[in-house]
């Protein structure tokens, strides 16, 4: 039996990246999909190839940083399937301030993607769960970064800090609701996004990458298909009881010291 056999998942801001590689592996594992983005070219594209595939998928159009369509994507799974079992909260915005330059547009801009969205997403999506009785999963898929971070990403980390918060608030709160409620802190990962933020920001080439791996303990980039797989098994009862952890999938450790 696969690990998401039948289960409704949601996959907010999954139509590339990371989020694209969590939609492709629950729908491997059985899930009856559907995800969010902005742009409805990569969105229907991929549930094209979802549904060649043999999967069933529905993309949603939503622009997660206004909260009613973060609430009303939840709202139409709901609509469409009757119910929701899983939610993926993994939209994020990277764009780069300190804590001199952030204007407060920007800092707005993160908490709008980082953390309002996600709030109100699960806000829905739990009160669908609790409504029925029934038992359920979210993860939030965060950043190793949300321990402080780089100076360039502070309004980044204060947001993303934030759903680390709100994950282990909300999945005590709804511990006897049987809602499960975990994160994951993801180190550097190879994502298109991740090309197009260094392009911009950092002037990088095209050996970025190898550069960047260089640098790494295991001397490569995390893969957006491996964090899928670790997603796929908190959302799915293979994970037991686990709720409330915000997990460290990264190479480095956090204090330790050479």
């Amino acid at each position: 039996m696969s690990l998401l056999d039948g289960k409704v998942v949601l996959v907010n801001g999954g139509t590339q990246g990371v989020g694209a590689a969590i939609a492709r592996a629950a729908v491997r594992e059985g899930a009856v999909l559907a995800v969010t983005g902005r742009r409805p070219e990569p969105g229907e594209a991929l549930v094209a190839e979802l549904r060649a595939a043999g999967g069933e998928a529905v993309f949603v159009r939503a622009d997660l940083a206004d909260a009613g369509q973060a609430k009303a994507s939840v709202d139409r799974v709901v609509e469409t399937y009757g119910r929701i079992d899983c939610l993926v909260n993994s939209a994020g915005l990277t764009s780069r301030g300190t804590l001199l330059d952030t204007t407060p547009e920007l800092f707005d801009q993160h908490i709008a993607i980082n953390l309002r969205a996600p709030f109100f997403a699960m806000q829905a999506a739990v009160a669908d769960m609790v409504g029925r009785g029934a038992p359920g999963t979210v993860v939030n898929v965060i950043t190793s970064s949300a321990h402080g971070g780089q100076p360039f990403l502070a309004p980044y980390v204060a947001a993303k800090a934030g759903l680390v918060g709100l994950t282990r608030n909300a999945a005590h709160a709804h511990r006897f609701d049987r809602v499960r409620i975990n994160g994951l802190n993801i180190g550097w990962t190879a994502t298109e996004g991740e090309d197009a933020t260094q392009r911009a920001f950092h002037g990088a080439g095209d050996d970025w990458r190898e550069r960047a791996a260089a640098r790494l303990p295991m001397g490569r980039l995390g893969q957006p298909d491996e964090i899928a797989d670790f997603v796929v098994l908190l959302l799915s009862d293979r994970s037991g009881v686990v709720t409330g952890s915000v997990i460290d999938w990264d190479q480095n450790v956090l204090g330790g010291l050479d």
